[in-house]
């Protein structure tokens, strides 16, 4: 339906076969945005479901260990992300095409579906394969592995060499983002959100895990989604997700719908929600520093 609304559409026709096709755009992109929800509820459970199988995985102790027991996991991973990401953005421009008169967007957003649809089946191939090849008989690695700066591990050329790098770029790209945030500079904002995603993911695993775990050694991202934890990694991520989400519409609107709108409540939903992760991790080591008047 949705290639046929987008090959076929033109407002500024009164043929028959355009009205039904603006009956059938409003039926469609209702089913799309509870694909949407239900693509979040499928994302938690997808991680709820890593854990449960890293019980059957010898040396696994959590999701990390079944995602790294195959070479498609953390692409599966990143995907399946991107793929929310993407949904968000569709459920944005589809807001905007609401409120036009004319469904200005209607033809744009059917034919971003149709790039996410293939980005959807991609990851569903993926899913497959990983389920597929997981050797349950197989010795995988568990987080203190993967994520340990022991010689020969993969990430700790990257985390342990650069790691104060890493954090203090955490806490100059937040203080460049209050800058942005105050000028309304949309191109600025836009980058630094991006940047700001990926230092705070990896200053996550590096610093602030282990304050959550209380443990120097413990650098694993899933491990903080469990119940010992209070759960608190699905706070924290949802924070990040959010902040970063708002701050990426900015560029939506004004880079690809190209709408001369005021973005305020964008850039204070960005800000508060970053500001929020930000506060969160950063309480943790403030707390075992005043509870032990030592740092880890």
């Amino acid at each position: 339906m949705s290639i046929k609304i987008f090959f076929n559409w033109d407002i500024n026709s009164t043929s028959k076969k355009q009205y039904q096709l603006e009956t059938q755009s409003f039926l469609t992109a209702t089913i799309i945005k509870y694909i949407l929800f239900v693509k979040i509820l499928l994302f938690i459970f997808f991680i709820f479901t890593l854990d449960k199988i890293s019980n059957v995985l010898t040396g696994a102790m959590c999701a990390a260990g079944v995602v790294d027991a195959t070479s498609y996991g953390i692409y599966l991973l990143l995907f399946k992300l991107i793929n929310i990401y993407f949904f968000g953005f569709w459920l944005v421009i589809h807001n905007f095409d609401l409120k036009t008169e004319n469904l200005k967007y209607t033809k744009l957003k059917f034919g971003f579906y149709l790039f996410i649809y293939f980005l959807l089946l991609f990851e569903i191939i993926l899913e497959i394969t990983m389920f597929s090849s997981i050797d349950v008989d197989k010795l995988v690695s568990c987080c203190g592995t993967l994520y340990s700066n022991s010689e020969g591990s993969y990430l700790s050329s990257v985390f342990f060499e650069y790691g104060n790098h890493i954090l203090i770029g955490f806490y100059l790209c937040f203080a460049l983002l209050l800058i942005f945030y105050k000028l309304k500079n949309d191109y600025f904002y836009i980058i630094f959100n991006l940047v700001f995603l990926i230092l705070a993911i990896i200053s996550l695993i590096l610093f602030f895990g282990t304050y959550i775990y209380e443990l120097p050694t413990h650098h694993c991202p899933f491990c903080m989604l469990q119940k010992e934890y209070h759960y608190v990694g699905y706070i924290l991520y949802a924070l990040l997700f959010l902040g970063t989400f708002f701050g990426f519409i900015i560029g939506i609107v004004n880079l690809v719908l190209k709408i001369q709108i005021d973005t305020k409540k964008y850039y204070k939903y960005s800000i508060i929600f970053l500001t929020l992760y930000l506060i969160i991790v950063s309480a943790y080591p403030a707390i075992y520093y005043l509870k032990n008047g030592v740092f880890l």
